[in-house]
């Protein structure tokens, strides 16, 4: 099992990726975010785990939820700096999420927002979420949309003589494997799977999938920021929720 890139303590990536966070016309906020929590059970009284956890927020909001414990996983050191000085009441642990022998103890969920891509061999993670998860436990994940990671040489749109964005163009999504990205630095590690390869990871894992989401943006937001609409060609994320039954 492969070691997972860090790229979130390269200073240039890091600073860039909080300049996009803090962005409240995000696609994170727009859009990623009230998804993937309207897929979120009753949290009180129950122990959540986030793999990939960045700066934290989304283990702020179960704390805020009533989650009786929360932790929070991610491999970068920088991002662990920043969730463990804004959230002095949550359990940080430093680790590749590839790997999840550290973690020795069941949860009524497992949590992760915008980071399974990042890993190479989503099958085996699969198993191991359905391992450390409670009969009854809920794994809740979104990722980037296959369609966004499909494409070699990077995600194309196609416009028409008004500059206007008519379609998305779609390349190589039979093509699973390793994607090197330029997004805020040269050589991002990303992994493409078709939509097929998640959900029967998930299935041959023992999960039941309950919901699958391709959140898109609201008419108002699109009337606020008008570039949003090429949202309807090609959705950016991918969220599912899978019951451990």
């Amino acid at each position: 099992m492969g070691k997972t890139q860090n790229i979130y303590d390269n200073e240039t990536f890091f600073e860039g990726y909080k300049k996009i966070r803090q962005d409240k016309q995000s696609a994170n906020i727009l859009e990623e975010m009230p998804a993937i929590y309207s897929l979120a059970p009753d949290l009180h009284g129950k122990d959540v785990i986030d793999l990939g956890c960045g700066y934290a927020e989304h283990c702020a909001h179960f704390k805020k939820m009533g989650a009786k414990e929360v932790v929070g996983v991610d491999i970068s050191e920088k991002m662990l700096e920043v969730a463990k000085r804004e959230n002095p009441g949550i359990k940080f642990v430093r680790a590749d999420i590839s790997d999840l022998s550290f973690v020795h103890k069941k949860y009524d969920v497992v949590f992760s927002s915008l980071t399974l891509h990042y890993i190479k061999d989503f099958n085996s993670l699969a198993k191991q979420v359905f391992a450390i998860l409670k009969k009854g436990g809920e794994f809740i994940f979104s990722q980037e949309h296959p369609f966004s990671t499909a494409p070699i040489d990077g995600p194309k749109w196609i416009k028409n003589e008004k500059g206007e964005t008519v379609a998305y163009n779609l390349s190589d999504y039979a093509l699973s494997g390793k994607r090197k990205v330029n997004w805020l630095v040269e050589d991002v590690i990303m992994y493409h799977r078709t939509f097929s390869e998640v959900i029967n990871a998930l299935i041959d894992a023992g999960f039941k999938v309950e919901r699958v989401l391709e959140p898109l943006p609201s008419k108002a937001a699109i009337k606020k920021e008008p570039k949003l609409k090429r949202r309807y060609h090609k959705p950016n994320f991918l969220i599912i929720k899978a019951v451990k039954k």
